[in-house]
């Protein structure tokens, strides 16, 4: 199951609430923002994810702001010391940073470019 929509850029993960009775969504990952968005139905809820980004993106536009963006690009991983000492080996032997390392091994794991 897939409960992760996506516009302009942005997603966040879907939930059901059984008390409320209503699908309610937040966009993830945005450190100065909270952004929120419901519908009793599926077509309310993708109805009211979209307006609500793009009233975000319009107000960032009007205020002169730049809209913040989930992520940046880069992370802290924590690996433990032994995870840690195999991809730094593995880096050297491979002639690569261990970031790279880490870039590939995540694209690998994702099957993406």
């Amino acid at each position: 199951m897939n409960n992760i929509m996506k516009y302009k850029g942005y997603w966040a993960k879907v939930q059901y609430s059984d008390e409320d009775e209503c699908f309610w969504g937040e966009i993830e990952g945005l450190k100065d923002t909270s952004i929120t968005f419901e519908g009793d139905t599926v077509k309310e809820l993708k109805k009211d994810f979209k307006d609500t980004i793009d009233f975000y993106l319009d107000n960032c536009k009007l205020d002169g702001i730049e809209p913040e963006k989930q992520a940046k690009g880069s992370l802290n991983v924590r690996l433990g010391v032994e995870l840690h000492n195999k991809a730094k080996i593995k880096s050297i032997e491979k002639n690569i940073s261990i970031n790279e390392l880490i870039k590939e091994a995540v694209r690998i794991y994702l099957k993406t470019n």
